[in-house]
């Protein structure tokens, strides 16, 4: 045990491939002293290693009558404004009411399959407590070139959040690289090493503490919005997960931040992509949602600046 890389050893006492063992590493479900370490980190004398695994996933999603706020739908794709408070596809703990068991619901059969039975149709996603657009493929000629897009920096993606605190500019560009929290799997963190990120930010209005931005994506990570602002002293209001939630003004309007309101303050208002078929260029806008209104309505009047 001393001296070997911890994928070895994980293999080796639970049993499963080397590629399994590095995989339950990368998402955080190994640790050694109760602390997340890379695949290649060598076993020291008094290691303890615990080894936990995942919920299992159901084989397949199950198509489920959920009404779908739908902006736009040919034969090809469709355009949907997700609610906040819907997570996008089935996992751990969300096996059904998931935007994915509505769409099955709605296409029957015609979504791609190119991210298998569990997230067919799904080309990108946003957090569960996130709204706005996403666009959905209904084949995999459509899938590939949507996909292609937003790898190559062609689809336009923007979003409109709240933020806590005034940046300093009227405008900036993040890049810091994101990945898995090195101690904490439900997080991302700002990682040297992690896969490349960027977001750039306009300020539309400034209040007393807070501030309404514009982020425009040129990369699409895990939370990267989320990560990128509060890295820069910025977090969203009402994400508790990156240093949200804990304002006057949160404390002082529960009401804005409970039930299928709670969470972070964000949304996917714009997409852009190039029509896979057709190649018209096409753009779609989601309207700013009751629960936005309300709490910009409430800093103008309450924190408005003079």
């Amino acid at each position: 045990m001393i001296g070997q890389r911890l994928d070895m050893y994980v293999s080796e006492t639970e049993q499963i491939t080397r590629s399994a063992a590095q995989k339950l590493i990368q998402n955080g479900f190994v640790t050694v002293n109760g602390e997340v370490k890379n695949k290649n980190y060598k076993l020291c004398a008094g290691d303890e290693v615990e080894t936990d695994y995942p919920e299992p996933v159901p084989d397949e999603a199950i198509p489920e009558d959920i009404p779908l706020d739908i902006v736009y739908e040919d034969e090809d794709l469709l355009v949907v404004n997700k609610p906040k408070g819907m997570v996008v596809h089935p996992a751990a703990g969300n096996y059904t009411g998931t935007m994915v068991n509505a769409l099955l619901f709605h296409c029957k059969e015609g979504l791609s399959g190119i991210n298998g039975v569990i997230r067919p149709g799904i080309v990108h996603r946003i957090d569960k407590d996130t709204s706005g657009l996403l666009v959905v493929a209904k084949n995999d000629v459509s899938h590939n070139s949507l996909a292609l897009q937003i790898k190559e920096h062609k689809a336009d993606r923007v979003y409109r959040a709240i933020v806590i605190g005034n940046p300093k500019e009227d405008e900036g560009t993040i890049d810091k690289p994101i990945a898995r929290h090195p101690t904490d799997r439900k997080k991302m963190a700002i990682v040297q090493g992690g896969r490349k990120a960027v977001t750039h930010f306009k300020v539309l209005e400034r209040f007393q503490g807070f501030a309404y931005c514009e982020m425009r994506l040129e990369t699409g990570r895990t939370h990267q919005i989320r990560v990128h602002m509060a890295s820069i002293g910025h977090p969203l209001m009402g994400d508790t997960i990156y240093g949200g939630g804990s304002t006057q003004f949160e404390k002082k309007h529960p009401r804005l931040f409970e039930g299928d309101k709670c969470g972070q303050a964000l949304l996917a208002m714009s997409l852009g992509f190039d029509h896979p078929k057709t190649a018209e260029h096409l753009v779609f806008k989601a309207p700013i949602p009751a629960w936005m209104d309300d709490i910009l309505a409430l800093l103008r009047g309450e924190n408005a600046l003079s």
